[in-house]
């Protein structure tokens, strides 16, 4: 029984046996296996490959001037690149033109009437009746409300009647005077009685225009007594209503009117640019004014500078202005707020090209313009004024008729190969012939040819340049073999 176990573990690989039972005394842990480091160190390496290969591509990817750029506009197998990474890029080109370019100054505005009159009674009584609505345009003149008038009618007669007795007795004191007069010739009278019928001639003299001041003053109140309008204008709210006592020292009136019909706007504009307002102001011209509304996308009115503040003010260092508008649409209220654009100057001739089309660099300003052999060029210019249609103004650095890049600049550097595209275009599309699906390649290449400008010897030459694989692609067998017989 002994023999035969020992013969059968040396039979059996060391790798199969059957590892000896643990002795109670034995407390060593069996080694780790290595089978599962070796793995998991090959993961990590196979990850951190990965993330090198990505973020090679990714740089790559924003460097365009390392992307490759074949000869004639020829990719992999022949194939222009939609992109314009291996062909020439489709940009759109804008001439610079030479027109008159206008010099604004602008500020905050706000609309103030041209006049604000708050209208009070006069006189003292009863509101009898309002003859307008509110809201409505009245007139100079126009009446407005009508206090009582009767208590004023009644003064006016109590003051003819003490007119008309002193009136009769001023004519009995001139007839005693008369009479006094001729006995004082005859010697009949004393001087003193003549002396004091003089006095009393005068006395009723004044009592007499006394009595005449007061008829005026009655009928005074009486027209007072008739609200008029003072001023054409807009009429605000009611203020007191029909029925109710009015007093002369009321603090509040009846009535407010503004005249908004002319309408002035008051605004502000730096101190530094004042000179040249009053520069133009000195010399007689009228400047005109334009108002905008809150977001500067609507034109309400336009106007002219009337007169600017007597003084600068030194908490803001802006200087106050005020504009006059006709204000016949109403477009203009009392108290809106306006964005204001006054015209100082205009300047002749200068260069406009899209705003889109100026560049910032390092050396500064620059665009790109396109030469006669489809190659862009880097040229500095000095910007000088931003138009409200999203054109400026070049001081230096163009001429006129000169083609700017204003679309497609992304990926532009010096002496890049462009193809100029309409506005408007898909960028990706190809050029017109080089991507049609024909059915035979000679006809594709007549349909390549005649844009002239648009096509190159890639496409004439077989249509390599196209799009399709069986037409005129240049990747299917016909194609090739069309390629082969031009």
């Amino acid at each position: 029984m002994i023999t035969n176990t020992t013969t059968t573990d040396l039979k059996t690989p060391p790798e199969h046996r059957a590892a000896p039972p643990a002795h109670p005394g034995d407390h060593g842990a069996p080694p780790p296996p290595r089978k599962h480091r070796k793995r998991g160190l090959i993961w990590v390496v196979f990850l951190l490959a990965i993330v090198g290969v990505a973020g090679y591509a990714v740089w790559r990817a924003g460097q365009p001037d390392l992307v490759p750029q074949p000869q004639n506009g020829r990719g992999r197998g022949g194939r222009n690149s939609r992109g314009g990474a291996f062909g020439p890029q489709p940009v759109v080109v804008t001439p610079a033109k030479a027109m008159n370019v206008p010099v604004y100054l602008t500020g905050l505005g706000n609309v103030g009437a041209f006049y604000t009159v708050t209208v009070k009674s006069r006189v003292d009584g009863q509101l009898m009746n309002v003859n307008f609505k509110e809201g409505d345009m009245v007139k100079a003149g126009d009446e407005l409300a009508l206090i009582d008038p009767r208590p004023y009618q009644v003064m006016l007669e109590q003051a003819q009647g003490t007119l008309a007795r002193d009136q009769a007795l001023l004519a009995n004191a001139h007839l005693d005077l008369t009479r006094y007069q001729t006995l004082l010739a005859q010697d009949a009278i004393p001087k003193q009685q003549l002396d004091t019928q003089i006095a009393t001639v005068g006395q009723y003299e004044g009592n007499v225009k006394t009595d005449q001041a007061n008829i005026d003053n009655a009928r005074l109140q009486i027209t007072y007594a008739h609200i008029i309008a003072p001023i054409s204008g807009r009429v605000g709210l009611r203020l007191v209503d029909p029925g109710n006592i009015v007093h002369a020292s009321d603090a509040n009136g009846l009535i407010v009117i503004t005249q908004v019909q002319p309408i002035a706007v008051f605004f502000t504009i730096p101190e530094d640019t004042l000179p040249q307002v009053l520069s133009k102001l000195h010399a007689g011209a009228r400047l005109p004014v334009d108002a905008f509304n809150r977001d500067n996308s609507q034109k309400l009115s336009s106007g002219y500078l009337a007169t600017i503040d007597n003084q600068i003010d030194p908490t803001t260092g802006t200087s106050k202005l005020k504009a006059v508008f006709e204000n016949k649409d109403n477009a203009l209220f009392p108290n809106q707020f306006v964005n204001m654009r006054l015209l100082v100057d205009t300047k002749k001739d200068q260069m406009v090209i899209p705003s889109v089309g100026i560049q910032h660099g390092q050396n500064g300003p620059f665009v790109f313009l396109v030469d006669e052999n489809s190659k862009v060029q880097i040229q500095n210019v000095t910007p000088d004024i931003v138009m409200d249609n999203n054109m400026t103004s070049i001081s230096s650095g163009l001429k006129e008729n000169d083609p700017v890049v204003t679309d497609g600049t992304d990926r532009l550097q010096n002496g890049t190969q462009v193809r100029v595209r309409r506005p408007g275009e898909d960028p990706l599309a190809l050029p017109a012939g080089r991507g049609g699906r024909g059915r035979g390649r000679s006809k594709g290449g007549q349909q390549a040819a005649a844009p002239g400008a648009a096509a190159d010897a890639s496409v004439q030459n077989g249509g390599a340049a196209g799009g399709g694989p069986r037409s005129g692609g240049g990747f299917g067998r016909k194609g090739k073999k069309g390629g082969d017989q031009q």
